[in-house]
């Protein structure tokens, strides 16, 4: 597969709410996640497809999403961009709305690295 390939179907798969699905099927067994901010109050790098699995599990746990918006993707070489605007509600916290990047770069055909950039 190409990276538009990849990219196509992990826009796909996001747009149908199967976000853990995505990465399932693309993360790279030592995946590098790097978030703007450390989700739960942990460390923003996560390494490894377990890593990985427990941050997207602590954002499932913890916020309601009322919708989701899926722009892109955006391909250069081996990576792609996703624009993603999430209406959610943290646990104990006020509905929002996240307006989020995320930069994925490939190699061998998986996701070895993302990075996830915040608008304010």
């Amino acid at each position: 597969m190409t990276t538009q390939d990849i990219a196509n179907d992990l826009v796909a798969l996001c747009k149908e709410g199967k976000f853990a699905e995505s990465g399932e099927k693309y993360w790279a067994d030592d995946v590098v996640s790097v978030e703007a901010g450390a989700p739960g109050g942990g460390d923003p790098v996560s390494r490894g497809i377990d890593a990985a699995r427990g941050k997207g599990e602590w954002w499932a746990n913890n916020h309601e999403i009322h919708g989701v918006e899926v722009e892109g993707p955006y391909v250069n070489g081996d990576q792609f961009v996703v624009r993603f605007k999430m209406d959610v509600t943290p646990t104990g916290g006020a509905r929002m709305t996240m307006d989020e990047m995320a930069v994925y770069t490939l190699k061998g055909g998986k996701i070895a690295e993302e990075r996830f950039f915040y608008n304010g």
